[in-house]
């Protein structure tokens, strides 16, 4: 690494296999050190440490006490709350939100189900495991119409990811749906003081890849044959959002989940997306 007395202030983003378009890293483009790798380019973000001894670059020092781990909470917004998986009172409500409705389960590692004791069954499962950390997205009625986890938990490194959201199709592109992952985030950061916290999906989910950059996460790549999916090979694409970036991106779910953003019909009047835009 001689020879590298300022930072690179170069950019390229190459086309993934996919042909989607590699997102920008403003920090990187402002200063930050750039090193060119095999066949692509990577970012390391902002101007680095040097160790005192050996006068090596090194990242800066973090607060490296450990994450907490998710809890049983409920998380309450003006749109419906998120809160703790409990088979038993969401089961009924769930099965009639996702059943019939096989698309909706295409790039999830399980599911569709063929009735509602198997769907029974596989919600007792996951109310079980710790890790993913499952929640149900609830409406002001009490009815669950959607799942989502906290998975991948990295207590010690300070990482988790969202994963696992299932949303039944009446609670697809609502004010609630968007709320729930604002609740998750604010959670995640605020309440277990994580400092990274990621989305992946499959490469081909398009309609996902969308979400995660309409909810202010920034796009990191490609992982080629990732993973083996009801049999199909899977490049998964990584998402991530940072401590740092996160007052940015709350201010930006606050403006756009108030009721001064929607018209008398619920329409909103501006699009969370160009929200988040302003703030990247």
């Amino acid at each position: 690494m001689a020879g590298l007395s300022r930072p690179l202030l170069s950019y390229e983003a190459p086309q993934t296999r996919h042909g989607w378009p590699r997102q920008r890293d403003p920090a990187a483009e402002r200063g930050g050190l750039s090193l060119r790798g095999h066949d692509d380019m990577e970012v390391i973000r902002g101007m680095p440490d040097i160790h005192p001894d050996t006068g090596q670059p090194v990242g800066f020092r973090v607060d490296a006490r450990p994450a907490v781990l998710p809890q049983a909470v409920t998380l309450t917004g003006r749109y419906g709350r998120v809160e703790r998986l409990d088979a038993a009172r969401h089961r009924a409500s769930l099965w009639d939100a996702v059943a019939g409705h096989r698309e909706i389960w295409t790039y999830m590692r399980y599911g569709p189900f063929a009735d509602a004791a198997v769907f029974s069954d596989w919600l007792i499962s996951r109310e079980e495991a710790r890790d993913p950390f499952y929640y149900a997205i609830v409406d002001p009625s009490g009815r669950a119409r959607g799942l989502a986890s906290l998975m991948r938990i990295e207590p010690d490194m300070r990482v988790i990811e969202v994963g696992n959201i299932l949303l039944g199709p009446s609670l697809q592109r609502t004010p609630l749906a968007t709320e729930a992952q604002y609740l998750l985030a604010r959670y995640v950061f605020e309440g277990l003081r994580y400092r990274r916290y990621e989305w992946k999906c499959d490469a081909l989910n398009a309609a996902s890849r969308r979400a995660a950059l309409r909810l202010g996460f920034s796009f990191e790549g490609i992982f080629r044959d990732h993973m083996i999916i009801k049999g199909r090979s899977r490049d998964t694409a990584w998402f991530a959002m940072l401590e740092t970036e996160w007052p940015a991106r709350k201010a930006a779910f606050e403006r756009w989940l108030a009721p001064e953003n929607f018209d008398a019909n619920g329409a909103q009047k501006r699009r969370l997306g160009e929200l988040m835009t302003a703030v990247l």
